[in-house]
C-alpha cells in the first residue's frame, strides 16, 4: 500500500523561505508522477506542483517562480522548496500521486506564515 510521509514544515515570515520533504513507499517511486498540494483553512485542497518521472515540473499560477518541486528517486523521496513566502500561502501541504491522487493522505506538515 502506497504511504506518504511529509516533513519540514513550521513557521515563516513573509519572505522567508521553508522546505519540505515527502517520504514515499509501498511503490515504485521513480515511475511515479507525484504532487504538493495544500489545504488552506476554510479552502479545499489545492495542487500547487507536479513533477513526472522524467523531472518535468508544473506549477499553479500562485506560486510559479517562487516554489521549486524536485525529486531523489534513489530515496524515494520528493522535495518543495518555498521562497519569497506570503500569508497566503499558510497551510496544510501533502503530497500524493499527481495524476489521480491516492485515497490514503498523509498527515501533512503545517506551513504558517505570519509576521
Amino acid at each position: 500500500q502506497v504511504q506518504f510521509a511529509e516533513s519540514g514544515g513550521g513557521v515563516a515570515q513573509p519572505g522567508g523561505s521553508l522546505g519540505l520533504s515527502c517520504r514515499v513507499s509501498g511503490i515504485n517511486f521513480s515511475k511515479l508522477t507525484v504532487a504538493w498540494f495544500r489545504q488552506a483553512p476554510g479552502k479545499e485542497r489545492e495542487r500547487v506542483a507536479l513533477i513526472r518521472h522524467d523531472g518535468s515540473t508544473n506549477y499553479t499560477d500562485a506560486v510559479k517562480g517562487r516554489f521549486t518541486i524536485s525529486r531523489d528517486n534513489a530515496k524515494n523521496t520528493m522535495y518543495l522548496q518555498m521562497l519569497s513566502l506570503k500569508p497566503e500561502d499558510t497551510a496544510v501541504y501533502y503530497c500524493n500521486g499527481g495524476i489521480i491522487p491516492y485515497p490514503n493522505w498523509g498527515q501533512g506538515t503545517q506551513v504558517t506564515v505570519s509576521s
